[in-house]
C-alpha cells in the first residue's frame, strides 16, 4: 500500500504509534495539527525533518484506516 510507504511502528518508539520513517514524529501528531487548522507550511517549518509528501501520505493514511479500520504497518522491534 503505497501510503504507509514511509511509515514505521516501533514497538519501544513513539509508543507504538505509525510515525514518519526516519524520525520520531507520529502521524497522529501530523492529523492533529491540520484538523486544528495549522496550515501546511507552520507544520513543515515546526518539525523540519518531515517533507510535503509525509504530508500528504499521513492524510492517506488517514483515509485507508477510515475505509478499512486498519493498516497494517512494517513493525521494527529494537532490544
Amino acid at each position: 500500500m503505497g501510503a504507509t510507504c514511509g511509515f514505521w511502528a516501533y514497538e519501544h518508539m513513539c509508543h507504538g504509534k505509525a510515525c514518519i520513517r526516519g524520525t520520531r514524529i507520529m502521524v497522529p501528531v501530523i492529523l492533529d495539527n491540520i484538523a486544528a487548522g495549522v496550515e501546511r507550511a507552520e507544520i513543515l517549518s515546526s518539525y523540519p525533518s518531515l517533507k510535503p509528501e509525509d504530508i500528504d501520505a499521513a492524510l492517506s493514511y488517514a483515509a485507508e484506516l477510515a475505509r478499512e479500520g486498519t493498516v497494517d504497518l512494517p513493525l521494527e522491534i529494537f532490544r
